[in-house]
C-alpha cells in the first residue's frame, strides 16, 4: 500500500467516526489553548509589573537616615542620624561597585505662575536622577551639571504640575515663583504610571538643581541647613549589587559613627532585591500554570489513546480480514499510528491558531496597569510543538501495536461469535 492509499484510508476512517474524532480533538486543542494562554498571561503579568517598577526607578536603592539601634564608637544607641550635602561625594569615592550615588532633598513650596498656583513638592538632585528614576522628557530639557554647579534657578515640571500651572499653554521659558523666588521653566516631564513612591509621584513635582535647592529651600530647623533627605544609589549591575550595598553602609557608618550592620541607622529601600523577589514569584507562577497546561494536554493524549483502543476493538474484524488478505503487520501499525498522529497534530494546530489568535486580539485592547498583554514567546511555541510530538508518539504506540498484533483467525472467530 502506497502512502497516498494509506492516507486516504486513514482520513476515510476518521471521517466515518467524525463525532468521536471531533470530541477527541477537542481535548487536545483545549490543552494547547490552556497552556498557551496561561503561560502567556503569567509572562504578561510579570512584564507589566516589571515595567511599573522601572517607571519608579531602574535598579535604584533609596538610602534613608534613621536612628541607631546599636552602640558604636562610644556613642549611644537611639541617636538620630542625618545625611549631609557632602556625604554622596565620600560614598562615591569609597563605593566603586556603585554606578551612581546622588543626594536628594525635597520640600513642599508655594508655587505661582501667571495662571495658577499651589503647594507643590519640589525636589533637588543631580542630572543622573532622570536615568535611575525613569524621568523622561516630553519637551525642553532636564537641568545639567552646569546648571547645578552655577546654582541656576531653572525648573523641570512634572506632567501634572505643568497642567496645574499652565493648562494647555506653552510652559518652556515661562517664569514661576517658588516661595517668591523666580525660576525659569526649561522642560516638562513625559507622563508615566508609577505604582510606588516614597514622597509623592513624580508627575506632580518640580525638579530643580541640587545646589539651587540646598541654597533656596533647605530643610527647616531643627535639621541642619546642609542636611538632605536621602541618597539614591544604583549599582553597575546585578553582579555588583551586594558589594555596592556593603560599601555604602561602610562609608556612611564611618562618616556618622554608626555600625555598618545597623540597618535602622541606614535603612535601604532596595528595588533591585524587590525586583529579584518578584521575578522569582512570577517564574514560579509560570511554571505552575505551565504544569497545569501540560497535565491538560496529557489528559487529552490519554483520551486519544482510549479512543484508538476502542477503535481497535470495534475494527477487529476489519483488521482480521485485511491481514487474511495479505496486509502486513507494518501496514496495520502504520495506519493506526498515522490516524493518531493526524488527530493529535490537527487538533494541536487548531489549538495553537485559536490561542495565538486570542493573544493577538487581547494585544489590540487598551493596556491595563500591571499587565502587558498576552504575548506568547517562540520558546513557548517550541515547547508546545515538542509536547504535541511526544503525546502523538505515546498515544499512538500502544493502540497501533495492539492493532498490528491481532491474529486474523481469532479476529474472524471473535467477530462471528459476537
Amino acid at each position: 500500500m502506497t502512502f497516498r492509499d494509506l492516507l486516504r484510508d486513514t482520513l476515510a476512517t476518521l471521517w466515518a467516526h467524525k463525532r468521536r474524532t471531533l470530541l477527541t480533538m477537542f481535548g487536545i486543542a483545549w490543552g494547547i489553548i490552556s497552556i498557551t494562554l496561561m503561560v502567556a498571561a503569567g509572562e504578561g503579568l510579570g512584564r507589566g509589573i516589571q515595567k511599573q517598577q522601572e517607571n519608579f526607578g531602574k535598579d535604584v536603592m533609596i538610602v534613608f537616615a534613621g536612628r541607631t539601634s546599636m552602640q558604636a564608637g562610644g556613642t549611644r544607641s537611639g541617636r538620630v542620624i542625618r545625611w549631609t550635602a557632602d556625604d554622596y561625594k565620600e560614598v562615591e569615592k569609597e563605593a566603586p561597585s556603585c554606578k551612581y550615588v546622588l543626594p536628594e532633598l525635597g520640600n513642599n513650596v508655594k508655587v505661582h505662575s501667571a495662571f495658577n498656583s499651589g503647594d507643590i513638592d519640589t525636589v533637588g538632585s543631580l542630572p543622573p536622577f532622570t536615568e535611575i528614576r525613569s524621568v523622561a522628557t516630553a519637551v525642553g530639557r532636564f537641568y545639567n551639571y552646569e546648571d547645578n554647579d552655577l546654582g541656576r534657578r531653572v525648573a523641570f515640571l512634572g506632567s501634572d504640575t505643568k497642567k496645574q500651572l499652565f493648562a494647555d499653554r506653552e510652559a518652556i521659558g515661562q517664569t514661576i515663583e517658588l516661595n517668591g523666588v523666580p525660576y525659569t521653566v526649561i522642560g516638562v516631564m513625559k507622563t508615566k504610571d508609577q505604582n510606588s513612591d516614597y514622597d509623592g509621584v513624580d508627575i506632580r513635582k518640580i525638579f530643580i538643581p541640587f545646589h539651587s535647592m540646598l541654597r533656596d529651600f533647605p530643610n527647616k530647623p531643627p535639621a541642619e541647613p546642609d542636611s538632605i533627605d536621602r541618597l539614591l544609589v544604583a549599582p553597575w549591575s546585578l553582579a555588583t549589587h551586594k558589594d555596592c550595598v556593603k560599601q555604602v553602609r561602610r562609608t556612611l557608618g564611618r562618616l556618622h559613627d554608626f555600625d555598618p550592620r545597623d540597618e535602622e541607622a541606614a535603612s535601604i529601600w532596595d528595588t533591585v532585591k524587590n525586583a529579584q523577589a518578584n521575578r522569582m514569584i512570577f517564574v514560579g507562577m509560570e511554571i505552575f500554570m505551565g504544569a497545569v497546561g501540560v497535565a491538560t494536554i496529557f489528559l487529552g493524549g490519554l483520551g486519544v489513546m482510549n479512543v484508538m483502543l476502542v477503535s481497535v476493538r470495534e475494527r477487529t474484524r476489519e483488521i482480521g480480514v485485511r491481514k487474511a488478505l495479505g496486509a502486513t503487520r507494518e501496514s496495520i501499525l502504520r495506519q493506526f499510528f498515522l490516524e493518531t498522529v493526524i488527530v493529535v497534530f490537527l487538533s494541536g494546530g487548531i489549538g495553537l491558531m485559536v490561542s495565538y489568535g486570542l493573544c493577538g486580539l487581547v494585544g489590540l485592547l487598551p493596556k491595563i496597569p500591571y499587565f502587558d498583554g498576552l504575548d506568547p514567546s517562540w520558546q513557548l511555541a517550541s515547547l508546545t510543538i515538542g509536547l504535541l510530538g511526544l503525546i502523538a508518539v505515546l498515544s499512538a504506540l500502544y493502540p497501533a501495536n495492539r492493532a498490528a498484533s491481532v491474529d486474523p483467525i481469532e479476529a474472524l472467530r471473535f467477530e462471528a461469535g459476537g
